[in-house]
């Protein structure tokens, strides 16, 4: 654990970030980072990276004896990456249930490095139609992957993964889920939840710091890959695997004093605990949406298709509405807020990641009032009919 008296004698800026990551993080978690160099072959550090990957399995409550974790360098993007490239065998093909920005992140992976793939979209503020899913994997009996996105980060939607898994496994294709804003926020069951592979971020759910990604997924399959088509040498899983196997060690030099701070945030997530988190994250988005309905936004996504994460709310229809002078004004305050990721809509996105509770978002809104009365926006919102 860190020094608390280090801690204390620094004082450092406290901003709240509603944006969908990185997320705000603790003191403790910060502070974390300052140790004394070290080289990442030395057995003290990897014995803490022992730790970490069994840390990560007891998040999505996954049995050791079937599933490891695998970490990388890199945000989030890497592990998608990393999956749909290395475990997809020869001559088959990847199935994208896409409703949205990151799924569609799925979709371009594929395109560069050239993998057949079936981009099964739909609406970005709509549920996946199960139904199609299923008649697409029984068309095609050479899907080997289905992927999707578990909460669409720009949007906010809830995506039903028991569901999809449940199919994909029916007509014996993996699957695969990009869980970065899910997972040490929402509870995941790894079997319960159908899933092969999930995989996350540090600077997300964890509340850790940005450079370190990681894969949550069956040893089996993974072992089963090494015979796959090599796409990539350093995004290669079962490359990594196997390297973490043998030596404890990642194959390339991890992020050292990112990895401390990874180890700080996984002890101050069980210290939480997985309900009492998600119980203040779900509070957190309450108080988000009724400061918004006090002041007449609406919502992109239906109230009861949301995850209890992010909320994307639709710009009013007011001509002095202007979201870089809202933006600047809360961040001048302290408070970062982020801009929608929808192509036909104009929105903004309201997060409850983080370490933060439900003072913050009071605090946040008496900041937000001031900048749409400072900018002449009309309180309640304006919305044009229809």
């Amino acid at each position: 654990m860190v020094n608390d008296e280090i801690v204390n004698s620094f004082q450092i800026k406290r901003n709240i970030l509603l944006n969908p990551g990185p997320s705000t993080t603790t003191d403790t978690v910060k502070f974390a980072q300052i140790v004394p160099d070290i080289c990442p072959r030395e057995k003290e550090f990897v014995s803490m990276m022992k730790d970490i990957r069994k840390s990560l399995l007891k998040i999505v409550h996954a049995d050791s004896e079937k599933y490891t974790s695998v970490i990388f360098c890199g945000s989030g993007t890497i592990n998608i990456d990393i999956c749909l490239n290395s475990l997809l065998p020869k001559d088959k093909k990847i199935l994208i249930v896409n409703n949205g920005a990151y799924s569609q992140r799925a979709v371009e992976i594929c395109e560069y490095y050239g993998l057949p793939y079936i981009d099964l979209k739909f609406a970005d503020n709509e549920l996946p139609n199960l139904q199609f899913v299923e008649k697409t994997l029984k068309e095609n009996p050479d899907i080997a992957i289905v992927h999707t996105t578990h909460n669409e980060t720009g949007t906010g939607i809830l995506n039903p993964i028991r569901e999809i898994g449940e199919i994909a496994h029916k007509y014996n294709a993996v699957f695969t889920v990009d869980t970065t804003s899910t997972l040490a926020m929402r509870p995941i069951d790894i079997e319960q939840d159908n899933i092969d592979f999930c995989m996350a971020s540090a600077q997300k759910g964890l509340m850790a710091m940005t450079g370190v990604s990681f894969i949550i997924g069956n040893k089996k399959l993974i072992e089963q890959s090494k015979d796959y088509p090599k796409r990539s040498y350093y995004c290669n899983l079962f490359l990594q695997y196997d390297f973490f196997e043998k030596t404890g060690e990642m194959h390339f030099t991890p992020p050292v004093q990112t990895i401390y701070a990874l180890k700080q945030a996984l002890d101050e997530y069980f210290e939480e605990g997985e309900d009492e988190k998600w119980a203040r994250h779900t509070r957190v988005f309450n108080e988000i949406h009724k400061e918004l309905d006090l002041l007449g936004f609406k919502n992109y996504i239906k109230r009861e298709w949301q995850a209890g994460l992010v909320v994307s709310v639709i710009y009013p229809d007011d001509i002095a509405w202007n979201f870089e002078k809202i933006h600047n004004y809360c961040y001048e305050n302290g408070y970062t807020i982020y801009p929608g990721k929808i192509s036909n809509t104009n929105t903004f996105r309201l997060c409850a990641l983080g370490a933060i509770d439900v003072v913050d978002i009071q605090n946040f809104f008496k900041v937000f009032r001031e900048a749409l009365k400072v900018n002449n926006v009309a309180i309640p919102v304006i919305y044009k009919e229809g």
